[in-house]
């Protein structure tokens, strides 16, 4: 539909913001589910994007109760809703092992897990383990391309798990695999890189599986969505396609998600024929992109964004005359999951109105613990 973003009583949303479409996160949710015909079991969605409670309490009335997060924070939130489980994808060091086991005391009904991919992080955890009198569901974390963090695939992960084994704290709950640097637009070429990274992975698995029945593998994210969905022996982990972006909507093409969030901004200057500012400087959109990728607008043509400063962004327009000084304009960030960190809450948006405003709590990096 044509204009499906105009908000009837803009009026009450302040600039530079982010807004939430109802029906839209309602869609991606559905779809997230349609994806693996409807088998919750194999969802462990990522909370990154969203980091909101309301999200998370949506997702579980949809049936998705068990999460995935980077921070302690995210962990937190989930658990304060109830999460059955949350795994922790990020290597605990320093003082996130005490805040861990902060999180394990205080909700008791939610099981937390987390990764490890060195002998040093599994000894660590098991005398932090062994000193709270608890068991620690650990996952491998593997590195099949990505370079990021984990154990290549190989034999070392054989003699990692050997070694949790040993731990008389931790238990060994699966494997862990991110393959987010598989991103052709092309899903052909994209699923066949895929599936080529992961052989290894999936020897290993099976391999494991002999002694460890129980194992689990949890695999990707959004781009590799949907390639992993059609592994049933793979627990998927999208994150970004709850709220979606322009990103992964010019590459992803064979993902059927829409945008539910988008920026606001106002049209605040004209300082030069040909050249507009708007109020959407670098600190309301994430900047880690050249600035011809940071935001697309939806209810403008003809532009070209030329510059950002913290609080203003400079247009080269081709309409100039007819753009006025206040003039609304709705935008696609490229990358959501930042742009969502840069704020503490987002109006939500219902059939073209405003009806509430959803707090971004776990923007914070500590909420309690």
């Amino acid at each position: 539909m044509e204009n499906w973003y105009a908000i009837a009583d803009i009026q009450q949303i302040d600039s530079p913001s982010v807004v939430l479409y109802e029906s839209h996160l309602d869609h991606n949710l559905r779809q997230m589910l349609k994806m693996v015909n409807n088998d919750t079991g194999r969802l462990r969605p990522h909370l990154k994007t969203n980091k909101m409670p309301e999200v998370v309490r949506r997702m579980m009335g949809f049936g998705m109760k068990n999460f995935k997060t980077s921070t302690i924070a995210e962990a937190e939130m989930a658990a304060k809703e109830s999460a059955e489980s949350v795994l922790i994808a990020h290597q605990l060091v320093g003082p996130k092992i005490n805040r861990f086991f902060d999180l394990i005391h205080r909700f008791p009904a939610t099981d937390f897990y987390t990764i490890v991919d060195n002998p040093y992080s599994a000894d660590m955890l098991n005398t932090k383990a062994s000193a709270a009198g608890k068991e620690v569901p650990v996952y491998i974390d593997i590195n099949n391309g990505m370079n990021r963090s984990g154990t290549e695939p190989g034999p070392g992960i054989v003699k990692l798990a050997d070694r949790i084994k040993e731990c008389k704290f931790l238990k060994l709950n699966g494997l862990h695999v991110y393959d987010g640097h598989h991103r052709d637009t092309d899903y052909t070429v994209r699923k066949e890189k895929l599936e080529r990274g992961f052989r290894d992975v999936q020897d290993i698995y099976d391999e494991l599986k002999q002694s460890y029945p129980h194992l689990q593998l949890v695999s990707g994210g959004t781009p590799a969505f949907t390639t992993h969905r059609l592994a049933e022996d793979r627990i998927c982990s999208p994150g970004t396609c709850v709220f979606w972006d322009w990103g992964y909507d010019e590459k992803l093409t064979e993902q059927e998600f829409k945008f539910a969030v988008l920026l606001v901004s106002r049209v605040i200057s004209k300082p030069a024929r040909g050249i507009v500012t708007i109020d959407l400087g670098h600190k309301a959109v994430a900047a880690e992109n050249p600035v011809d990728r940071r935001v697309k607008f939806l209810n403008l043509s003809g532009y070209e964004l030329l510059s950002q400063s913290e609080e203003h962004g400079v247009l080269k327009v081709k309409d100039w005359e007819n753009i006025r000084v206040g003039d609304v304009l709705y935008g696609v960030p490229y990358h959501i999951c930042p742009t969502i960190n840069l704020y503490d809450e987002i109006p939500v948006i219902a059939e073209g109105n405003k009806t509430g405003v959803w707090e971004i709590t776990a923007r914070k990096r500590r909420i309690t613990v």
